[in-house]
């Protein structure tokens, strides 16, 4: 029998070193505060993942604005791609008696899709939120790919993704339920 679900609003990498030459960088930030926002309403918790190579102690590693952490919330410090990879977030999301994430974050392309797809593998229901993700324009081999094409892609792999027993979605911020 599944405890009863509880969602976590798992917040990757939206640092002010991370977000500048995201594909819509100010429509993403703006969606996540207001998701977090509804989040902390609802009493859902939200864990902060930080990127630690930006520069701890730097201006670049604290959130993009309007981002801000309330009093209490967790901060996971990450030195890789993977949110859970050497971190005490699996630890943090068990003490907060999370079932299901919903993501958001920066690095659509890196950290996004490594940690939800780990998260898929740790067992949780996750739900993407398809507009408050972004990553940058890149290229690959002499291609060109922008930051859109590949927020898109994204969406479109996680839409697809199963898991035994567990619940992936993707939505908007605006369809989000606590």
């Amino acid at each position: 029998m599944r405890s009863p679900e509880r969602t976590v609003v798992l917040a990757i990498d939206l640092q002010a070193g991370v977000m500048p030459g995201c594909f819509d960088e100010q429509g993403v930030l703006a969606r996540a505060a207001g998701l977090v926002a509804r989040a902390r309403t609802a009493d859902a918790p939200v864990v902060w993942v930080h990127h630690d190579p930006v520069g701890v102690g730097t201006p670049e590693w604290e959130l993009a604005a309007p981002l801000q952490r309330a009093e209490g919330e967790p901060l996971v410090r990450k030195s890789y791609r993977d949110s859970f990879a050497g971190t005490d977030l699996r630890q943090t999301l068990d003490e907060l008696g999370a079932t299901r994430l919903v993501i958001i974050g920066a690095q659509s392309d890196f950290c996004v899709r490594t940690t939800m797809q780990r998260a898929a593998a740790e067992g949780y229901d996750v739900t993407l939120v398809s507009d408050a993700h972004t990553t940058v324009d890149t290229e690959w081999d002499g291609v060109p790919i922008s930051g859109e094409q590949i927020v898109a892609h994204t969406n479109m792999y996680f839409s697809g993704l199963r898991y035994p027993g567990q619940d992936f979605a993707l939505a908007t911020h605006d369809q989000v339920v606590f």
